[in-house]
């Protein structure tokens, strides 16, 4: 069986940041959408094909850039949801936002055949070039850029050891469910299948993660909102993870 490509090179821009090339990250490309899949009712992956794209590290994210007949333009970032390959596409999974431009005009008008216009990969700071172990920390569409870390893991078949903690209000919300491994724990806060409890992420689910601690320990990885980032930090803090071995990305 031939063995998937690998990620590009990681180099290191200062210790814990990947560089990146800002003259291809300055490029906007044209961007094809070539399938849609509902992951939620209020969640749908787009598949877009991009055949200049450089190629990205799990964790990146892109800036998309849709322009109306008038000429407005409405700009967005989104995290990259597919692990790195070389098959010129990339995946992008997007909540419907209420009242949201870009992600309310992927959810109603976009159909396969229609484009838009992407730059990047971006950001050097929350990607996993997978040569540490990783323990990713999400909740709602925060699962998305720690689902390319998984998934690049899985395409690898890498020894480091990796971990998924996620958070959603319902099972039938939780995005990739039918993707999750055992490498992942979910919680449930709102509704949850019978006999799984319901709650917020609480040192219960951390700590046992902590304790277990792979040699040289773990590289956290938090996505979520900016209250789920603040309470999941606080949480590996106090279960003994080193402040400067914790990576966010917010949003909202």
């Amino acid at each position: 069986m031939p063995q998937a490509p690998a990620a590009p090179a990681a180099r290191f821009a200062v210790p814990g940041r990947i560089a990146v090339n800002e003259q291809v990250a300055a490029l906007w490309q044209l961007a094809t959408v070539v399938e849609i899949r509902r992951e939620t009712p209020r969640a749908a992956t787009f598949r877009l094909a991009v055949p200049g794209w450089a190629g990205h590290l799990p964790g990146q994210h892109l800036m998309l850039r849709l322009t109306a007949p008038d000429g407005y333009v409405a700009q967005r970032h989104y995290s990259i949801a597919s692990a790195p390959d070389d098959s010129g596409h990339i995946e992008l999974t997007l909540d419907r936002v209420p009242d949201g431009e870009v992600s309310g005009w992927f959810h109603t008008v976009a159909r396969p055949g229609d484009t838009v216009e992407v730059r990047g990969p971006l950001s050097g700071f929350f990607a996993w070039p997978g040569d540490r172990p990783a323990l990713l920390i999400g909740a709602g569409s925060g699962i998305v850029p720690l689902m390319s870390m998984v998934r690049h893991h899985r395409n690898r078949a890498l020894a480091v050891p990796l971990r998924m903690l996620v958070s959603a209000r319902s099972p039938e919300e939780l995005i990739y469910a039918g993707e999750l491994g055992p490498e992942t724990t979910p919680v449930f806060t709102r509704s949850a299948p019978q006999g799984v409890p319901v709650g917020r992420m609480a040192t219960a689910h951390v700590a046992p993660l902590l304790a277990e601690q792979p040699p040289g320990g773990w590289e956290a990885y938090v996505c979520g909102s900016n209250g789920f980032a603040e309470h999941a930090s606080r949480l590996l803090v106090a279960a003994g993870q080193p402040v400067d071995r914790i990576r966010i990305e917010r949003f909202g």
